[in-house]
């Protein structure tokens, strides 16, 4: 039997078995593509699986699986080893089988399968050391449009190339690697592909058949075109565990907790948690795996977050369970989901977790990745004509990059876009920039058909904030450092022309407490700049209706006086620093030395100028001294 090389479309294409197990193979491809796997070495010691049992190869590689009606067969791809990979980067290493084939979907699903007589899986041995990769980490891409994915071409992508990943490597997608036009997968793994490393992609909720009206199919054409909804992997000495914890359509069984009343309503809404068929495979892979080895989750929705602490749907459920599944193994958590950056220390916690999903300090770390997209690609072009689309807390769009190493790990995070190195924002709050965020606050309150079309004030109406008077310190002006990345270990501190050195305080301890929000808990710069889209008013007499200011997530319009990139202000952020600076800081200009120190001991220096003014200087052009 020729050698089969997995992906769904060729579940047709097979000898049907009218056995209730399927059996199998998994060998060494040390021969040229097509060579009978029987004429090649058995691999011994390898994890097959069928979404419910996990089973090891035997010393001549065969395994052998009982059949369900509904259900992906794949391989764990172990340490030493690679899968081989088709042209769009995504590993041979499954086959979805569904005895009835999907219900009438808008992307295709799953065609009424049949299982081959022997379903056999090649692998290839990695050369030289497998104790260290680098893992490109990407939250959201979410296009929804080939322009959008031309823009994740131009930033992204780019950012993948020169990351020098290679074959050994891998990149990861935390779902939502789409925006519900599934048609457009195709197009992204190839273009991902350029990159040079195995791509392995999660599923997100805008990556499902929204068509389905049971969580069984809603994964089906998902299925049919990427990976598994669930399926491990080992790499650098960890274990790579991917799941789906989007229920759609969610309904009674996700109404067990409070607050998921939109799970009962009459429109079908998604829902953050594992369930129970993953949650006993999970089980069953951990009794496979060494105590000390890690475990790295790979899942949309956070299983909490800071930004949705008070959002139950954005978080999962049953988040305790997973916890306890993993009690004492080194572990690490990796979401998307909420376009944002959080680097959650184990032992950090916020109000709402407890009461939503029992879930109190952190047994491990757990870090939300933030987004390709950015914020949603929404916001002006910078240089590459690519939205800027800063993330709901500041960060820039971008990538998370984990170097590992024997199961160890380094998480770091780059920038898409044009701000080079840089990995944070150093900026000033001042009393000006908190009357003008409270006025642009309250407008954005209103009810878009009932305000004034016009905002009450733009980026345009705000001072310089690096110019401040005696009387704006005595009302308080604050450095304020967003660093993307910064968790509780994080160390900010900084010194004015040269003298001690201050410990900035971070503006959310993690201790239990509610998201702080409003003027005093927002960085300012991203803020700023997030405040006035004028991309909104582009227009030309070209004809073209559709170029006309832009249009985004499902053709939404945005058209006519410039506003606020998103829908609402900033009001919260999880990685800022802040210290006020002393009243009595003479008249004259300052330097100010900023040096944060990530938990890895890696320095990032910055130096920012403060003027201190006895009154502000006019701001604008003195026409009077000409006429």
């Amino acid at each position: 039997m020729r050698t089969l090389f997995l992906t769904a479309v060729f579940c047709l294409l097979i000898t049907p078995l009218s056995a209730a197990e399927i059996t199998g193979r998994v060998f060494l491809a040390v021969h040229e593509d097509g060579q009978p796997p029987e004429d090649q070495p058995g691999v011994a010691e390898v994890l097959v699986s069928n979404g419910r049992e996990v089973v090891r190869t035997d010393a001549e590689g065969r395994y052998r699986l009982p059949v369900n009606d509904d259900m992906d067969v794949f391989v764990i791809q172990p340490a030493g080893y690679r899968l081989l990979m088709d042209e769009r980067g995504l590993p041979r290493m499954h086959v979805s089988y569904k005895r009835e084939g999907s219900p009438s979907l808008r992307f295709g699903g799953l065609p009424p399968g049949e299982l081959p007589e022997s379903l056999d899986f090649a692998l290839r041995r990695v050369d030289g050391d497998d104790g260290e990769t680098s893992c490109a980490v990407v939250g959201d891409p979410q296009t929804y449009s080939n322009q959008e994915l031309s823009w994740f071409r131009d930033s992204a992508v780019r950012t993948l190339i020169n990351a020098g990943l290679g074959p050994d490597d891998c990149v990861i997608y935390l779902g939502d690697v789409v925006g519900d036009d599934l048609d457009l997968l195709d197009r992204l793994f190839r273009l991902g592909a350029q990159a040079g490393a195995p791509q392995w992609p999660v599923i997100g909720n805008h990556d499902l058949d929204f068509d389905a009206t049971r969580p069984e199919d809603s994964a089906d054409s998902w299925r049919a075109r990427a990976l598994p909804a669930y399926y491990a992997f080992e790499l650098g000495g960890a274990m790579f565990v991917a799941l789906n914890n989007v229920v759609y359509p969610c309904g009674e069984e996700d109404t067990v907790r409070p607050g998921r009343e939109f799970c009962a309503g009459e429109s079908p809404a998604y829902n953050g948690r594992v369930p129970q068929q993953q949650v006993d495979w999970l089980a069953a892979l951990l009794d496979e795996l060494p105590a000390a080895q890690r475990v790295i989750l790979l899942h949309h929705v956070p299983l909490v977050s800071f930004s949705d602490a008070d959002r139950p749907q954005h978080l999962t459920d049953n988040a305790a369970d997973i916890h306890a599944l993993l009690e004492g193994r080194p572990a690490l958590s990796l979401s998307g989901h909420t376009h944002t950056l959080e680097n959650h220390d184990p032992g950090q916690w916020f109000d709402g977790w407890e009461s939503h999903v029992g879930v109190g300090p952190l047994p491990f770390r757990h870090i939300v990745v933030g987004a390709a997209s950015g914020g949603w690609w929404l916001g002006d072009l910078d240089l590459d004509g690519i939205p800027m689309a800063l993330q709901r807390m500041g960060a820039p769009k971008g990538v998370l990059m984990l170097d590992l190493a024997d199961g160890e790990y380094r998480e770091r995070y780059l920038a898409t876009d044009d701000t080079g190195e840089r990995q944070q924002w150093v900026s000033f709050n001042t009393p000006d920039f908190r009357r003008w965020y409270q006025a642009l606050d309250e407008w954005m309150a209103q009810a878009v058909d009932e305000r004034d079309p016009v905002p009450p004030v733009s980026q345009h109406d705000l001072d310089d904030k690096q110019m401040v008077t005696p009387v704006d310190l005595a009302d308080g002006v604050y450095l304020s450092v967003n660093v993307w990345l910064g968790s509780a270990s994080t160390r900010v501190r900084a010194q004015v022309n040269g003298g001690n050195w201050q410990t900035l305080e971070r503006t959310q301890a993690g201790q239990g407490e509610a998201s702080h929000r409003g003027a005093m808990f927002v960085d300012p710069k991203a803020v700023a700049r997030k405040a006035t889209s004028a991309r909104r008013a582009v227009v030309s007499r070209s004809g073209n209706e559709r170029a006309q200011g832009f249009e985004a997530f499902r053709g939404r319009r945005y058209q006519g006086v410039p506003g606020p990139q998103d829908r609402r202000m900033p009001d919260r952020n999880v990685h800022l620093w802040q210290w006020r600076l002393p009243p009595d800081l003479g008249e004259g200009i300052h330097r100010i030395d900023v040096e944060t120190t990530d938990r890895h001991g890696e320095v990032i220096t910055e130096t920012v100028l403060l003027e201190v003014v006895e009154a502000r200087p006019p701001r604008f052009w003195r026409h009077e001294m000409w006429e």
